[in-house]
């Protein structure tokens, strides 16, 4: 072999190297750094602290493709104030173990603020649904499977009402999501009789005037009907939550393709609140049951005591 030869596949083996090493650094940035999974809100919102962008366990492979029995990539749609990192540092990963892709980002906040989901609802539906679309476009899969906390179980109805989410979700599953909105005991609804207040709750946290109970958002998004045909909504709420109240306002309209579960029914002795209901395992089994009804399995029932924040 002539020495021009020998440097002709040199050159070509290095070229070959280099693409193959850039292959591998542009697939590592396609998965999102995360951290650690949490066993609680309280440790996963001290955590994220220092790391307010952490993408939760498990989530944000863009190389993920969806197998073929959990085709439908899993978003997760956070709740009021909270980050991915925070509300989803545990479920997240049992997603991903299960064989979901599983994807979950920040909005409805300042750009790297460790406050989310407070701007105004709709364009916090707008944000997730374009990211929506991202997640189809990236797997390859024709529909999404959403889970969602609070207000995150909520705002997904915007997205299916007004914003073409009908044709691109199959299944919605709420923990303690606020359908009908709340009182918080009838403490929201006295201070919004105070003046100046509702207007400076609305400067701080539009999203939480628009979930008081009986305000304009909600009456427009419930009206004509809670549901719409071919998606499948679970609700998962607990006896206890002390900040979706009355309890039973998560619960959605009866419907063929709507399923309300009360946490207690399932399991007496779980006392989780609203903050730990995205922790609570006996919720989580629920989760993955709602997402896979043919594999469904019965939640081990454990005392599990509410957070104390």
């Amino acid at each position: 072999m002539g020495a021009t030869t020998r440097r002709w596949l040199t050159a070509a083996a290095a070229t070959v190297a280099v693409l193959l090493l850039g292959a591998g650094a542009v697939q590592a940035a396609e998965r999102e750094p995360t951290g650690p999974v949490q066993p609680n809100i309280i440790a996963a919102a001290l955590y994220s602290l220092g790391a307010p962008t952490i993408a939760p366990p498990g989530a944000n492979d863009w190389n993920c493709k969806p197998s073929a029995r959990h085709p439908n990539p899993v978003l997760l749609s956070n709740g009021t104030t909270a980050n991915a990192y925070e509300n989803w540092a545990n479920l997240s990963k049992k997603l991903a173990d299960a064989g979901y892709c599983v994807f979950a980002g920040n909005f409805g906040g300042a750009p790297g603020s460790f406050l989310q989901t407070v701007g105004p609802i709709a364009d916090t539906a707008k944000a997730l649904a374009a990211f929506g679309d991202k997640i189809l476009a990236r797997t390859g899969a024709s529909k999404l499977d959403v889970v969602g906390h609070s207000q995150g179980g909520m705002n997904i109805r915007y997205w299916i009402k007004y914003l073409g989410g009908a044709d691109k979700i199959s299944r919605l599953v709420g923990l303690s999501p606020s359908n009908h909105g709340t009182d918080l005991f009838g403490l929201l609804s006295t201070l919004e009789r105070i003046p100046g207040v509702p207007a400076a709750l609305g400067t701080l946290c539009p999203s939480c005037n628009e979930q008081a109970v009986g305000s304009g958002f909600l009456a427009d998004l419930n009206a004509g009907g809670e549901t719409v045909p071919g998606i499948q909504y679970t609700v998962i709420q607990t006896r206890y939550d002390d900040v979706v109240t009355p309890y039973p306002s998560a619960f959605l309209a009866a419907a063929p393709n709507v399923k309300n579960i009360l946490l207690q029914n399932v399991c007496v002795l779980d006392f989780t609140d609203h903050l730990g209901i995205t922790y609570d395992p006996v919720a989580e089994g629920l989760v993955l049951n709602a997402l896979d009804p043919a594999h469904a399995k019965t939640p081990p029932c454990v005392p599990v005591p509410p957070v104390i924040g």
